[in-house]
């Protein structure tokens, strides 16, 4: 069947757009290893490994904020919006989240041009995430930490979702959907541009400062973005197909196993950020 695959090209069809420029390397991808090739199964072991690490982020930062944090003197206070508690941080947990972002985006920038740092950058990378996202929502979210759980059973049920649709030939990864896939993605970075340019010139500022301040916005964006991602899923699951079906060496599957873990952390953001806009509505 990979010989087949091979000669009218249908497994290069099947990847027509990646989510990722780590998954977007993969495309180019030359050699094959008949012996030691990559598989579901490893695939699959070394995204359940990324995201233990990214739970282990998780933990560390509850330990910190209820044992060596909770000992410092307060530094301000955290607002969301009208409707959340005001929670009072520390000067060390800011100092600590701001390090644990700026350590997560270099790793995902030296994943993405040295891949074969990514069982150690991929690592790191899901530890920082897991530590931004519990200050996000053990933190930040002080009261509304349901938030987190729901953000995470829904994940859970898109993820799912998508991974039905695809494997039931539902959703292919075909012409059409790239273009769908595109349309989407242009149009989200359009509006940013147009927003950001909007406030910067003095005679349109205020209307986006009122444009942007509506509820009904922010969780329009949300929306999109949380579609973006699903469908990314579909890519994902298509190169990971690919990975497999071409014979890719095993050592790739970090880089498949990686970009999955990049898409799903950016779904559960996308959705948590999505419940907050509601949360607040709502109140």
């Amino acid at each position: 069947m990979t010989n087949a695959l091979r000669r009218n090209g249908r497994g290069k069809q099947n990847s027509l757009f990646r989510p990722t420029p780590i998954l977007t390397r993969m495309s180019r991808i030359t050699e094959r290893s008949a012996d030691n090739c990559a598989s579901f199964a490893g695939i699959a072991s070394k995204t359940a490994v990324f995201l233990v690490i990214t739970l282990i982020g998780i933990v560390a930062h509850l330990i910190l904020m209820n044992g060596v944090f909770a000992a410092q003197p307060e530094f301000t206070t955290i607002q969301l919006a009208e409707g959340f508690n005001a929670v009072s941080v520390r000067m060390a947990e800011i100092v600590a989240v701001a390090v644990a972002a700026v350590v997560g985006f270099v790793c995902e920038l030296i994943g993405i041009f040295v891949p074969r740092t990514i069982p150690v950058t991929g690592g790191i990378y899901s530890l920082s995430q897991g530590y931004v996202i519990s200050f996000l929502v053990f933190k930040v979210l002080g009261g509304y930490e349901y938030l987190g759980l729901e953000a995470l059973v829904l994940t859970i049920a898109v993820i799912a979702v998508m991974s039905w649709l695809y494997t039931s030939g539902i959703i292919k990864p075909d012409k059409k959907f790239r273009t769908v896939l595109m349309t989407l993605l242009l149009g989200s970075v359009g509006v940013g541009l147009i927003t950001f340019v909007g406030s910067l010139i003095p005679a349109t500022r205020g209307y986006v400062a009122e444009i942007v301040q509506k509820p009904v916005y922010a969780i329009a964006l949300d929306v999109v973005g949380i579609v973006l991602a699903a469908l990314f899923l579909i890519s994902d699951f298509s190169v990971i197909d690919e990975c497999v079906r071409e014979q890719y060496p095993k050592e790739y599957e970090w880089s498949a196993a990686f970009g999955l873990v990049f898409t799903v952390i950016w779904l559960y953001l996308k959705i948590l950020d999505l419940l907050m806009q509601l949360n607040k509505k709502d109140d």
